[in-house]
């Protein structure tokens, strides 16, 4: 006879949940390849304020006027966001040469880096070259039109260069892009150099002469050629397939922003001239990307840490007719794509306590309890991922038997600061404190009226397998 479960408690207007289990560990999140130096350059630029150096870095970008190949029909521009088209040109003219003789040039790698209204936060995201697509008439640089095929992503930028790539993208996402950039194998090389190398984790010893990379296993620091054979190499490291590489890519990727955003590469203006100097030597870009639209980025990005860039790759699935191909997965590509079209709202300016008031602390040190009493199914745990996502420790999350009206914010002995930090977060619900309450815990009950977070657009999904730049480099991918 199994032994009987009690109902979960009621929970009503003057009441509040039982205190919160101990806190329980956050998970771990989860692009690139030849193109790192796009957003490493944005994200370190902040520290060259000097106008000259400015004007001498923006003289080594290799530029190309790609406006008139865009077509007339464009994603219109919703918000104050930015997004930047990063390919990897697997081009082996002038310095590539020595990477092989394949006709032609393709991106080998696609990312759209896209930065939210006001630089606080940006998502990496990563187009299978493999993947099997409708691509529209491309104009090439001569003037010729490449007609509207069916085929794998790639092939776009041998039709009809970058411009090609970008106008793909659009007709495939619905979003309008901003710029792009551009970097070959040699250009990468410098740019890894030029950090002083980037620090990778391999599971066990890796010997592939093809890809010219030799390494031992377990942590280490890898520059030059044995950084694009770690980034190249597809057959001695996982299963063999391209979407494995990607992980690999975008985990080299979130090492690269976080050597980036070192406080000490930061702080030594000789280092940060040195690697932008690198980097700028080692990219194309558009027109379009001018010397003052560079500054007002690297300005707006100064306070970005590597824990808020992400790095995804579009979700997608077996392509019927090859085995060998994959073809997006709309009904989980399509949120994440018009999540980053409608990203347009700027953050609330938080307030600013008086000096009587209490001083709420970071969310960093606010452990929390999320319940739903309102009746509508998921609220809470939607809402703790979304107070996560910004540093709340969620340590339980309950739901009520019965709805309550309104939502209250409960704290127990010594977590008044605490509860202020989290009636910023959900603003239009005063914090009172409860007797029954754990020590140092808050807990928020959502009633009817819900619990609309502050200054939340429409947040980009966590997408399975998604990698933060700051996680640890040895953790799965």
């Amino acid at each position: 006879m199994q032994r009987a479960v009690a109902p979960p408690p009621v929970y009503y207007a003057d009441s509040a949940p039982p205190p919160p289990e101990p806190p329980v560990r956050g998970r771990l999140w989860r692009m690139l390849g030849w193109v790192s130096i796009g957003l490493s350059v944005v994200l370190v630029a902040g520290s060259l304020t000097a106008y000259g150096f400015w004007r001498r870095l923006d003289g080594q970008i290799d530029r190309e006027d790609v406006g008139g190949r865009l077509g007339e029909h464009r994603p219109p521009k919703l918000n104050n966001s930015l997004n930047i088209l990063m390919m990897g040109s697997d081009s082996r003219a002038g310095e590539n040469a020595r990477y092989g003789t394949e006709a032609g040039q393709r991106s080998d790698t696609t990312i759209l880096l896209h930065i939210s209204p006001g630089g606080q936060s940006a998502i990496g995201i990563s187009f299978p070259r493999d993947s099997m697509v409708q691509m529209p008439p491309c104009k090439r640089r001569n003037g010729t039109t490449v007609p509207a095929q069916f085929g794998m992503i790639n092939a776009a930028f041998s039709n009809g260069g970058p411009a090609c790539t970008w106008r793909t993208i659009e007709s495939l996402t619905k979003i309008h892009i901003d710029h792009y950039v551009e970097v070959d194998f040699a250009g990468f090389k410098r740019v890894v150099d030029a950090l002083g190398g980037v620090e990778i984790c391999v599971p066990r010893r890796i010997d592939d002469p093809k890809a010219e990379l030799h390494l031992r296993a377990g942590r280490q620091t890898v520059r030059g050629d044995q950084a694009l054979g770690y980034v190249r190499t597809r057959y001695v490291l996982g299963d063999g397939s391209d979407l494995d590489r990607i992980k690999r890519q975008q985990a080299f990727m979130a090492s690269v922003v976080k050597k980036a955003t070192d406080k000490g590469m930061l702080t030594d203006p000789g280092r940060t001239y040195d690697f932008l100097s690198a980097a700028t030597k080692s990219i194309k870009a558009d027109k379009g990307l001018t010397l003052s639209v560079m500054q007002k980025l690297a300005g707006s990005l100064g306070g970005m840490s590597a824990g808020k860039v992400r790095f995804v790759t579009v979700p997608v699935e077996a392509f019927p007719q090859d085995k060998n191909r994959v073809q997006f997965a709309q009904a989980a590509a399509e949120p994440l794509f018009r999540a980053v079209r409608e990203d347009n709202k700027l953050p609330q300016p938080e307030p600013v306590a008086a000096p009587n008031k209490v001083q709420p602390v970071p969310p960093t040190q606010v452990r929390l309890g999320v319940y739903n009493a309102s009746g509508t199914g998921g609220l809470a745990q939607r809402t703790a991922d979304q107070l996560t996502e910004r540093g709340f420790q969620v340590v339980k999350v309950g739901t009520a038997r019965k709805p309550v009206p309104h939502t209250q914010i409960l704290y127990g002995a010594g977590a008044e600061r605490q509860a202020a930090r989290v009636s910023i977060a959900v603003p239009g619900h005063q914090s009172r404190p409860w007797a029954s309450a754990k020590p140092g815990y808050v807990y928020l009950v959502i009633g009817r009226d819900g619990a609309t977070l502050r200054g939340l657009g429409p947040m980009v999904p966590k997408m399975a397998g998604e990698i933060r730049a700051d996680r640890n480099i040895c953790a799965p991918t």
